[in-house]
């Protein structure tokens, strides 16, 4: 009968205990799901630090022959995400492009070059998770550049009168970039490859000079043009950052 006892007693503990064993027991995680967040928290942390570089201005010297001086600030939003603006002037293009139908200004007298602003704004989404803006990238973005010259009326004698007129080029792009960025391992130099293509809204006021050879005198017409065309884009910026 004690024998009995002893054993209702233990029975009746194991089945009080059981609830208590099955809270005790921890939660099974799936594989992988921990280790993720702990790492995108951890590239979160080291994100906002000071030490990182978030910020950069470049420059492109190749856009001088194109008759374009920029400056450009990109701005690190994300791991994998910057927004990038440039300002800039226009002045005399030295490149002709048969492609784009784009001519090179009047190097000769009486051809007068206009400056104008230029803008930039882009996002830039990079294929790596880094810290810092490096590495392979793919650019939309939008451009507004306007190229002005005043051309002065040309006399039979070669001399030029006080007219003038007035030829500019407006050019609205839509561009898609795919570059490769890359901060130096010692400083916070950078240089920045890329290459892209545009679609490209055109409006421009086209002056022509002609010369009749019996009377030797220059006539001048003056052409309003609006057409959309493609463009293309191959080029280097160097920068710095902080």
């Amino acid at each position: 009968m004690r024998f009995r006892a002893v054993l209702r007693s233990l029975l009746l503990c194991s089945a009080l205990s059981l609830p208590f064993l099955g809270f005790a027991q921890p939660k099974k995680v799936q594989p992988g799901k921990a280790r993720v967040l702990l790492y995108k928290e951890r590239m979160a942390a080291q994100f906002d630090t000071v030490d990182v570089v978030k910020n950069v201005l470049k420059i492109n010297p190749l856009l001088f022959f194109r008759g374009e001086i920029p400056l450009y600030y990109e701005r690190a939003i994300s791991p994998n995400v910057s927004l990038e603006v440039g300002l800039g002037v226009t002045l005399r293009n030295y490149m002709a492009l048969s492609f784009t139908g784009d001519d090179a200004d009047d190097f000769g007298a009486g051809t007068e070059i206009i400056a104008n602003p230029s803008y930039h704004i882009a996002a830039r989404f990079y294929f790596v998770h880094d810290l810092e803006p490096q590495g392979l990238y793919l650019q939309p973005g939008y451009s507004h550049l306007v190229y002005s010259k005043d051309i002065g009326v040309r006399l039979p004698d070669g001399s030029f009168s006080d007219e003038k007129y007035r030829d500019e080029r407006t050019f609205n792009d839509l561009r898609l970039l795919l570059g490769y960025q890359s901060l130096s391992v010692r400083s916070n130099w950078l240089f920045d490859v890329y290459i892209g293509a545009a679609f490209r809204d055109r409006r421009m006021l086209v002056v022509e000079e002609m010369l009749n050879l019996v009377t030797d005198e220059y006539t001048y017409k003056v052409e309003e043009r609006k057409d959309r065309v493609p463009a293309f884009f191959l080029g280097i910026r160097a920068g710095l950052g902080w």
